[in-house]
């Protein structure tokens, strides 16, 4: 990463692959305190555009050092995006969105759905623009947001949930930020209700700034509070990673509650 920052600093784009996101935090310091400020401390003279790739994500029995989806870590940096697919064309485009954009990008990759997800892929370039969730099931009784390998959890929960008469709207965030808040708030005044989903632990977790998002924008359209479905504050685990991941099984329950909730 030290390395690729002097590359883009003599206006090169490079791609950067760290081979597991748990092993990102060497060049943590790298990342936050080099890279993304260059641009703002530069004046905007040297954007330092750089995209870092590297897989997130549990559900592969790879056990506590190669399964932790540290996507908070980097939101909370200002002069970072992070992006987080959940498909083939979603990946490919947003990828090429990514090393096109002026600022530094993560792109996590979810493991999980690297040979899970199949879709058709366009051969020439497109972009899917930074910025933009993508209303993957509509809905009118809850607002179910997710990226990555949990969205085909949500979905999977949102279909039983159908089946017991609540309609989840799932939106998946691809973008993780800049957030697509206008989306998720047109969603929420609509359903009055939301949930989050995520892999990482629940405290200081995306879900939280999400959550605050939306009760800043959107107070007096919820009928019933926020819930966030997570992971565990604890390390991952190894033996019991599909206990400790939001799974549809845990997730069904939350939409059933939030969509009667008042």
């Amino acid at each position: 990463v030290g390395t690729a920052v002097g590359m883009a600093l003599y206006g090169l784009v490079p791609v950067v692959e760290i081979q597991f996101a748990d092993f990102i935090w060497p060049a943590y310091d790298q990342i936050v305190n080099e890279l993304a400020k260059y641009r703002y401390r530069s004046g905007g003279e040297y954007p330092a555009k750089i995209v870092i790739r590297t897989p997130v994500g549990g559900g592969i029995r790879g056990g506590h050092y190669h399964s932790q989806h540290p996507e908070a870590a980097f939101i909370h940096v200002s002069g970072l995006k992070v992006v987080c697919p959940s498909n083939p064309h979603d990946a490919k485009g947003l990828l090429l969105a990514a090393i096109a954009d002026p600022d530094p990008v993560l792109f996590f990759e979810p493991k999980r759905v690297y040979r899970a997800a199949k879709g058709e892929v366009p051969a020439g370039a497109y972009t899917v623009p930074l910025e933009s969730a993508s209303i993957v099931r509509p809905g009118r009784h809850v607002t179910v947001l997710a990226y990555g390998a949990m969205l085909y959890e949500a979905l999977d929960a949102a279909a039983k949930a159908a089946q017991k008469g609540v309609e989840a709207e799932v939106i998946d965030l691809r973008t993780l930020w800049p957030v697509d808040i206008e989306t998720i708030v047109d969603s929420v005044k609509r359903t009055g209700r939301l949930v989050v989903v995520h892999e990482a632990p629940r405290t200081c977790g995306f879900g939280a700034e999400l959550v605050s998002l939306v009760a800043e924008r959107a107070f007096y359209h919820l009928e019933a509070p926020p819930v966030r479905v997570t992971g565990f504050d604890t390390p991952f685990p190894y033996t019991l990673e599909m206990e400790y991941m939001p799974l549809s099984h845990r997730i069904l329950p939350t939409l059933l509650d939030a969509a009667r909730a008042s």
